[in-house]
């Protein structure tokens, strides 16, 4: 995974908040970057296939890159209910977008998993059941 992969889920989650195409420059807002960067950065998705790209009307998901964005945001879900709930940080959602863009989402299930916790876990977050320490019961969640 890559920097690109932060522009396609920070460009999933614009979406969700404003009709595409979207501006470059939202995006770039989310990222904390220029909209001249994220032009660049869209223009060499759009390469990939992964967006649709014009310059002064906006960018959007394509087919493919909606499917790669629901994949990094169920990671980024994940990351950003840690790091709220868990680590206690302030910049959660920053922090999960980097994070979300590198960690493979299995990775991120399997550590949100086996983490005996109190918090509740987002109804979207499918985290598996540990399994009992020794013969007693799983951890509480």
């Amino acid at each position: 995974m890559s920097g690109r992969d932060e522009y396609v889920l920070a460009l999933y989650i614009v979406e969700h908040q404003h009709d595409p195409p979207v501006s470059p420059g939202r995006v770039a807002e989310r990222l904390g970057r220029s909209p001249a960067t994220a032009s660049e950065m869209f223009r060499k998705l759009g390469e990939d296939g992964l967006v649709d790209y014009e310059p002064y009307e906006g960018v959007a998901l394509t087919d493919a890159g909606r499917a790669r964005a629901e994949e990094l945001h169920e990671t980024y879900v994940l990351l950003s209910w840690f790091f709220r709930s868990v680590l206690d940080l302030d910049d959660h959602e920053g922090k999960a977008m980097e994070m979300a863009a590198v960690m493979d989402h299995e990775v991120a299930a399997q550590l949100v998993g086996t983490l005996p916790y109190d918090a509740d876990v987002p109804p979207e977050v499918d985290v598996p059941n540990p399994e009992p320490d020794d013969g007693g019961d799983a951890p509480a969640r």
